[in-house]
């Protein structure tokens, strides 16, 4: 189920013809609380009394010129300079392709630099979403380049690919703040572990890499992009091995899923965020986080036919 979910989210026809039924809006907003900024911070906003910060990022990727790629930067500013002016505890994160990352690395690195200007501006960071494995390269080479000019500023790394321990070792003694998920994209065998207990093995590992740094007295900064609440257990408990505290690392979840759990995590003492996506262009996002659950897919048959 997994492999045909991703297929459909590189399904052109699919992408282009789907999200106009109401029926796929519909099953889209159990991920995303609508397609408007206003729609995200609204939601941001309601998070604030349970103590949970809030992650922005506005679904699309693939710009195909430099205007677009400027309007999507400006947007960017725009949302930045609104999660200061609200008092949202929050920050953005963004696809590379987004701001010409293919058209114009140079280009891409100046809009990115821009952003991380204005987030440091606000006390904030910006994060640099993972896309697929042709796209590390270059993504963590712009990254570096970033990060030596703007100490703190924030990467995603995916676990189901080989490489990533090499990365992570690469990326460490530059003091990163590395957001770690499983892995979304549909990849080859020979790139990416395909088994749920190799991923999950990889996702341990690289995790602990961190803590170890952390506990070394290195400046990593840690953010948990899963719903696996085992699999923050036991990190927790690499943590207290290594003589770190649960605020050693942030526990990231998407909006609508199990938020009982997040509310849960914040009591305890976990530091948490919710990452909330809006956007026209959600069809192979929502269709990624259904692979990423299968589970969830009954939900979506509801939309369709309800029973």
């Amino acid at each position: 189920m997994r492999r045909v979910l991703l297929w459909l989210a590189g399904n052109a026809w699919l992408r282009e013809h789907l999200p106009r039924f109401g029926f796929a809006k519909r099953a889209a907003r159990r991920f995303m609380p609508g397609e408007r900024l206003d729609d995200a911070l609204a939601a941001g906003l309601a998070f604030q009394g349970d103590g949970i910060g809030i992650i922005l990022t506005r679904l699309g990727e693939d710009v195909t010129s430099a205007a677009e790629a400027d309007v999507v930067a400006a947007h960017y500013e725009e949302v930045i300079e609104r999660l200061a002016t609200d008092g949202i505890d929050g920050y953005v994160s963004f696809k590379l392709t987004q701001l010409g990352l293919e058209q114009d690395p140079e280009r891409a690195y100046e809009r990115c630099d821009r952003l991380a200007q204005r987030a440091a501006a606000h006390g904030s960071l910006v994060v640099i979403d993972m896309e697929s494995s042709r796209l590390v390269e270059p993504t963590l080479a712009l990254y570096e380049r970033l990060l030596a000019a703007h100490p703190g500023s924030g990467i995603c790394l995916q676990a189901y690919l080989r490489r990533t321990a090499a990365d992570l070792q690469r990326l460490v003694p530059r003091h990163p703040f590395v957001r770690l998920v499983k892995g979304a994209y549909r990849e080859p065998e020979d790139v990416a572990y395909q088994s749920p207990r190799e991923v999950d093995a990889s996702y341990v590992s690289l995790a602990t890499t961190m803590l170890q740094a952390q506990a070394s007295g290195d400046r990593v900064g840690i953010g948990l992009g899963t719903h696996d609440i085992a699999l923050i257990d036991l990190i927790e408990a690499h943590a207290r091995a290594v003589g770190l505290d649960r605020t050693a690392f942030e526990v990231e979840m998407l909006y609508g899923i199990r938020l009982d759990q997040q509310r849960r995590l914040a009591r305890e003492g976990y530091r948490v965020r919710d990452l909330i996506s809006y956007g026209e262009a959600w069809y192979p996002w929502y269709m990624r986080r259904l692979a990423e659950r299968p589970a969830n897919v009954v939900f979506a048959l509801r939309q369709v036919v309800p029973w």
